[in-house]
């Protein structure tokens, strides 16, 4: 799909639709579960590929829809996925790829799991190694740790480390399936990135009535975890809270474009990517959140500056094309540093957004573990034939970027954006944008 994007304003009121990363959690933990309930969960590419891998193992889902109401249940198979008569197939989904490998040494015969093109690229060494010292068998089919991959069980626990610079899903992937297993297990994650996410998976396990201990380094990153083993999961019900990752575009797009919004549905959480909050502020925007309400509202102004600042986003990865945008846009210098592991996602995000955005005029350099961006006056940026490289954060970036750019900027590829956001275009034309898709 191409959007032609022109240069417009958005106001008004809107709900944040559901965090992507906690509706992959739960429906993964209630397929391990034995009934679960998952109100308001997001029903996108990504977790469509998380729906069906967790049919391939035994459970049975239900999708339910009542206007804008959804509602999942899953009757799980109750600690003992079957092993799948297919191949999963996780589609563009990295979460999906690595919990239901680890969910898939559980199971007593051979798993094969594979993902598009763009996922077969995406390491997975660690994570194969670790559940090969936990008593499983897990190999790439290439000897390179990426898809395709072959599982065979079944998991017993012990002792393992395992590097996680690349990405929190390994840990994530391994605290789902060790509770599981007959023996206790001691995890260090060596050098964790985007701890946010690792919390939040030990957030719903406690839904689940699993409790999982662990501890920082004080002179590091690392991070060591004990799991209990021979436990069982009861995740009766769990309501999905709004996603602050797909809630940045829309904030970004007022800020950027001097407009109004006001946007429900973001309560606190153990989401990392609330940071946007705290950064549109740092960088001059006129926000506000109340935190009982669950209600953000920004407000632009023709006069208003936004200011470059210099981060470190180790924990907060998905909110860099937001902050890249923003700053393209800042008076003064913008450094954003600790995001290596950006190179590993979909696509290589720091060199794509740097390619991208130069399009539009920005001057913007690429760093080995960041970005430097030099920022021009709002509606300096100039229109440009651009390409999402079919990554969604990617789309939904440069459709935030095109709004306050002057003439008609066309997006590539900007269909991929359903990936995380499904109601993305549809919102922000509700909101007023002046976009075309076709």
């Amino acid at each position: 799909m191409k959007a032609t994007v022109r240069r417009s304003t958005i106001k008004g009121e809107i709900r944040a639709p559901p965090s992507k990363s906690y509706t992959h959690r739960a429906i993964a933990i209630a397929a391990l579960a034995k009934r679960s309930d998952i109100f308001y969960p997001l029903i996108s590419g990504d977790t469509k590929a998380t729906i069906n891998a967790a049919k391939c193992v035994g459970a049975a889902v239900e999708v339910e829809q009542t206007g804008q109401a959804k509602k999942i249940t899953i009757v799980g198979t109750e600690g003992s996925p079957r092993t799948p008569e297919e191949v999963i197939n996780a589609e563009n989904s990295g979460t999906t790829l690595r919990f239901f490998t680890a969910i898939s040494s559980l199971c007593e015969g051979a798993a094969v799991l594979t993902g598009d093109a763009s996922l077969r690229k995406r390491p997975n060494l660690p994570l194969l190694t670790s559940l090969n010292d936990l008593g499983s068998e897990a190999f790439s089919t290439k000897s390179d740790g990426t898809a395709p991959i072959v599982v065979k069980g079944r998991l017993r626990g012990g002792e393992t480390t395992i590097d996680t610079s690349i990405s929190s899903q390994f840990i994530s992937a391994l605290l789902i399936a060790c509770p599981l297993a007959a023996k206790n297990s001691y995890l260090l994650a060596k050098n964790l990135t985007s701890v946010p996410y690792m919390r939040m998976t030990t957030e719903v396990l406690e839904k689940a009535g699993v409790e999982v201990h662990f501890s920082r380094s004080t002179t590091s990153h690392d991070y060591s975890f004990q799991v209990e083993g021979g436990k069982r999961y009861d995740l009766r019900r769990f309501t999905v809270p709004g996603d602050f990752s797909s809630a940045s575009y829309l904030l970004a797009a007022a800020a950027l474009t001097d407009s109004e919004l006001k946007i429900r549905n973001l309560f606190p959480s153990a989401q990392g990517d609330a940071r946007i909050v705290e950064l549109l502020k740092e960088m001059g925007a006129e926000i506000r959140w109340n935190k009982e309400e669950g209600v953000v509202e920004v407000k632009g102004a023709e006069d208003a500056t936004l200011k470059g600042i210099t981060v470190n986003m180790r924990e907060n990865p998905d909110l860099v094309p937001t902050i890249a945008v923003l700053a393209a846009v800042a008076a003064g210098t913008t450094e954003i540093t600790g995001v290596a592991h950006l190179r590993y996602k979909e696509t290589d995000r720091l060199r794509f957004l740097r390619e991208e955005l130069r399009k539009m005029g920005v001057r913007i350099e690429e760093k080995e573990d960041g970005l430097v961006i030099e920022g021009k006056k709002k509606k300096e940026l100039k229109a440009a034939k651009v390409y999402s490289h079919e990554d969604h954060r990617l789309a939904l970036a440069l459709t935030v970027a095109a709004l306050s750019a002057g003439g008609e900027t066309v997006i590539e590829g900007a269909g991929c954006a359903t990936i995380s956001y499904p109601s993305f275009f549809e919102d922000v034309l509700d909101l007023g944008a002046d976009i075309i898709l076709s």
